[in-house]
């Protein structure tokens, strides 16, 4: 199978030109993505549909296009639309009610919080955006969906060095606060803290992104 992407905990390949499967590593099959991908393509919100569910392996279909974060990479000048269009996925996602079999998340809230909702994580596709994976969601509140985002926008680590790697610091800071501007950055400030914390459990995190997440957390407080 041919490699298209891989992230901190899964591998996604190529089936053919209308499937791709997403392989778990960490062993940690989740039993009710199919249902939560039924449930919100039913509310309308722009997810792939799965296809099969098998152990550590499941099967979406294959929507053309790039993240919104290489997407950013060749057009800059997209910024701000996608930094609105960020925003309102956010919007769009916290007004659908939880279904019953979605986990409980940290803290209290009655929405779907997807936890990880930032551009390498929105296809841009002919048809618009669609929002990838959904590993980590849980119910919760809508304002620590957008903290989350903040704190990973705010903290991710950055491939590049030099002037490029400034460049890319600038840009990210721009994108962070029009997406703040557009989302509601009081809201998303009420969560903050949570977030840090939240984001402080995560085993994945770098040394350099720990300590990132660590120094934001006083000015979270």
């Amino acid at each position: 199978m041919e490699l298209l992407a891989t992230g901190r905990e899964a591998d996604v390949f190529a089936l053919d030109k209308s499937r791709v499967l997403r392989r778990m590593r960490r062993g940690t099959p989740i039993k009710w993505e199919a249902d939560l991908a039924a449930h919100l393509r039913a509310h309308d919100y722009p997810v792939p549909a799965v296809l099969d569910v098998d152990g550590d392996d499941t099967v979406y279909e294959r929507l053309s296009g790039p993240t919104m974060l290489d997407d950013l990479g060749d057009h800059p000048a997209r910024l701000g639309p996608h930094a609105r269009t960020l925003a309102d996925l956010h919007r769009r996602l916290h007004s659908i009610p939880p279904p019953s079999f979605l986990p409980d998340g940290f803290g209290k809230g009655d929405t779907i919080v997807h936890h990880d909702l930032h551009p390498a994580n929105v296809l841009i596709t002919p048809t618009g955006p669609s929002v990838i994976d959904w590993t980590h969601a849980t119910s919760g509140a809508g304002a620590l969906d957008l903290a989350l985002t903040w704190v990973i926008l705010r903290t991710a680590e950055l491939p590049s060095a030099g002037m490029d790697r400034a460049v890319q610091s600038a840009g990210r800071l721009l994108f962070l606060n029009r997406f703040l501007h557009a989302a509601g950055r009081s809201h998303a400030r009420s969560a903050l803290g949570d977030a840090v914390e939240l984001r402080l459990l995560d085993p994945t995190l770098g040394h350099r992104e720990r300590a990132a997440v660590e120094r934001l957390g006083p000015r979270a407080a």
